[in-house]
């Protein structure tokens, strides 16, 4: 007997967002319908206001839509309430942002090992899985410093460690070298595309850089609340 197709990842058919009513009601997502498969490394893309913020929201389980369907690994995530989104969140996704989120006050060691405590992980495993994930990034020999002894680079790969260590089904990255320079970027960029080729991870990546948006094996390009277009990149760059 043939094995069954494996479901997609995420699915959203005919999404919508609405906000407001009647003559003030606005849109920010219009019936948008797409999957991605496990293993994809997607780039959502768009200017401001084109709906994207709003659609990585809802896969991300930060929001849900106000007609239509999603879907995370067949699980009816657009109808789940707050505390099992919640649930949902902790188990199978990571989130890597623009603003690091960083502790201050704290090691990066310290800063990766934060979702391991919120899951109630032994210090002594919590703190090799957090070497060990700082290491992917990286960063070994760098677990005691405190961010503001790390350049932003450094400070973003924490925050990526720190989304690994959990090892999520999904990493979600929203403008994750917004605040760097070309050469920091290019290196973020590298580490991501590192992680989707030889570690099979399924990364979906908010940008609105085409340079960024380029790394990725497929773009969805978003307008005005609608898929405008969406292609695959035969080579990451």
């Amino acid at each position: 007997m043939n094995d069954p197709t494996p479901l997609p990842l995420i699915r959203l058919d005919a999404v919508w967002k609405s906000y407001g009513e009647r003559d003030a009601r606005v849109d920010a997502l219009a019936g948008v319908s797409f999957s991605m498969e496990r293993g994809e490394f997607v780039a959502i893309t768009g200017p401001s206001g084109s709906g994207k913020s709003t659609a990585m929201n809802i896969i991300g389980c930060l929001d849900t839509p106000t007609a239509g369907n999603y879907r995370f690994l067949d699980l009816d995530a657009g109808r789940l309430d707050r505390n099992r989104r919640a649930a949902l969140r902790n188990a199978h996704i990571g989130f890597v942002f623009q603003g690091y989120n960083l502790l201050p006050r704290t090691t990066a060691l310290e800063n990766v090992e934060l979702p391991l405590i919120y899951r109630g992980v032994p210090p002594r495993e919590r703190r090799e899985r957090s070497a060990d994930a700082l290491q992917q990034v990286g960063l070994q020999g760098r677990e005691h410093h405190a961010p503001m002894e790390l350049s932003g680079g450094q400070q973003q790969r924490v925050a990526i460690a720190r989304a690994l260590v959990s090892a999520p089904t999904l990493l979600v990255a929203d403008e994750p070298t917004g605040n760097l320079d070309t050469k920091r970027s290019r290196e973020i960029m590298d580490l991501l595309i590192m992680l989707n080729r030889e570690r099979g991870m399924s990364i979906l990546l908010v940008t609105h850089e085409a340079e960024i948006a380029a790394c990725a094996g497929r773009e969805i390009r978003f307008h005005d609340g609608r898929i405008a277009d969406d292609r695959r990149q035969t080579e990451a760059r």
